[in-house]
């Protein structure tokens, strides 16, 4: 038996961009599209009435824009993660997004070619945003003091394990980091529970959010 459908909304205020993503959304059997959102307020409505499991959300929108709809969403401790889907660059706006609550990040003039990667991604419950963004990342965070604490519980780590979670932080998935460190995947796995272990870090979001906190993507 087939799993589930990744049940979807679409919030945007351009009917064509709507009609657009749902073409290349509909191509894929294991994506449904259960409902579509003009602007922020009523993605959050559809988001409570219809439990989907990603939200597929603009920014710039009438009544409510994206950012502030997501955290409507997050507070709410809806079941939907959110991806972010915009025309507007990372620069200004990746870091805003995220803390306010969403799983990824993504530009429209990539949707055809990305888009349907990302709601998978999103919906297994990893972050998705490119490995460039890092950069981006560390620029907004390096304001902020390291705690303590955790730069101590990172600092328990061997220097292997730390590669393998900046390197994950980062985006890069695990046969991508066997390359860059000259180890097998599987060594790479190993790596990642040795990590859950000492970290408690399991999903590509958690090692995002702790690099975040140390800075460590700045490094």
């Amino acid at each position: 038996m087939s799993a589930d459908p990744i049940r979807v909304i679409l919030a945007d205020d351009h009917a064509v961009v709507r009609a657009g993503l749902r073409a290349v959304l509909g191509a894929s059997p294991d994506i449904e599209v259960i409902g579509e959102a003009s602007d922020g307020a009523e993605a959050v409505e559809l988001a409570e009435r219809l439990d989907p499991d990603v939200v597929i959300m603009d920014l710039t929108m009438d009544r409510m824009d994206g950012t502030a709809a997501t955290r409507e969403i997050i507070a709410k401790h809806l079941r939907a993660r959110v991806l972010v889907l915009t025309m507007h660059s990372e620069e200004d706006y990746l870091l805003p997004v995220l803390e306010a609550g969403a799983a990824g990040y993504l530009m429209k003039n990539a949707a055809d070619r990305e888009l349907v990667d990302a709601v998978r991604t999103v919906a297994r419950g990893d972050m998705f945003i490119r490995p460039s963004a890092a950069r981006i990342l560390a620029q907004g965070i390096t304001k902020k003091d390291p705690l303590n604490a955790e730069r101590a519980r990172f600092e328990r780590l061997t220097d292997r394990e730390q590669n393998v979670l900046r390197l994950t932080a980062q985006g890069y998935s695990a046969p991508e980091i066997g390359e860059r460190l000259f180890i097998s995947p599987k060594t790479v796995d190993t790596y990642k529970q040795r990590i859950g272990d000492k970290l408690g870090l399991t999903h590509r979001a958690e090692y995002i959010a702790f690099a975040l906190k140390l800075g460590l993507l700045a490094e």
